[in-house]
């Protein structure tokens, strides 16, 4: 699938700009209230999604795959940077059956389907973990300037859930979303080098594929700043272009969760709008 023009264009060498989202957030016809608050916030919350049994089960399947020496070396697993420390697993709902059936469970997929339009496949999976003490930050960003960038996705058609396996408290680092700005595209500065992908798992001060401070302050002031707890079972579902971050955890308690994203059928990768080779399967499943 390929686009006869550009309506996100990014990585500029010119002053990157903010731009009006050509494409709708939700794109489906639904009326229901929990839709309508997608809409306009660019994100619901619901408690309970995963009961305590499933909420432990997947636990111990990430201190399995994380401890498992064979996966040392695994590219899909990541590690804070200079640490043993786990960051994130990808493909984590493969490497899991517990872990898949409990996405299935928790409703996602069906929440997905009615925001997206149409069927949905798993672009995306990992477990972000932030360990007591030792947990990094991840950087404000949208998720779609990178898929749309370095994965060819063509249009913010895609959404992710985050499923929360510990409590997420404002001290230990959870998401922190700008409400409403999925409704624009920030575009950013910077050329793409190849296989730029390995540095941008581990950084925490990314400097590719980020918003200007500038814009950030700015949409900060017009859209402010939500702080997204939740207990354990807990979940999020967010657009795919909503400006998000979350803080290092230096709190001596952890937080887990697994994130899933969502792409329409319809919304077929092409080749990465940013010119350069396509990352591995684990980071955009096609």
């Amino acid at each position: 699938m390929a686009l006869a023009v550009d309506d996100y264009v990014t990585r500029v060498t010119t002053t990157p700009t903010i731009i009006d989202r050509p494409d709708p957030v939700v794109w489906s016809r639904a009326d229901d209230p929990e839709i309508q608050r997608f809409a306009e916030f660019g994100y619901v919350q619901r408690q309970g999604a995963l009961d305590a049994g499933r909420v432990d089960a997947c636990l111990e399947e990430v201190h399995r795959i994380g401890a498992d020496s064979t996966m040392a070396t695994y590219p899909r697993v990541i590690r804070e940077a200079g640490s043993d420390a786990v960051r994130s697993i990808f493909d984590v709902h493969i490497l899991s059956e517990v872990v898949q059936e409990a996405v299935e469970y928790s409703g996602a997929i069906e929440l997905a389907r009615e925001i997206l339009g149409s069927d949905v496949y798993v672009h995306q999976s990992r477990l972000n973990y932030k360990p007591g003490f030792a947990g990094g930050a991840f950087y404000w960003h949208s998720d779609f300037e990178t898929w749309h960038a370095e994965d060819g996705m063509p249009r913010p058609r895609a959404c992710s859930a985050s499923l929360a396996l510990t409590r997420n408290e404002v001290y230990n680092g959870p998401l922190m979303i700008m409400p409403g700005t999925q409704k624009y595209f920030v575009q950013c500065a910077g050329e793409t080098p190849e296989a730029y992908y390995e540095e941008s798992l581990v950084s925490t001060a990314p400097t590719i594929g980020v918003p200007s401070e500038g814009h950030i302050a700015e949409l900060y002031r017009s859209h402010g700043l939500d702080v997204l707890t939740g207990g354990a079972g807990s979940m999020t579902m967010f657009d795919c272009n909503t400006l998000h971050a979350s803080g290092g955890n230096i709190s001596p308690v952890p937080r887990a969760n697994v994130f899933v994203v969502f792409n329409s059928v319809e919304n077929e990768l092409a080749s990465p709008f940013a010119g350069t080779p396509r990352r591995p399967d684990f980071l955009a499943r096609r």
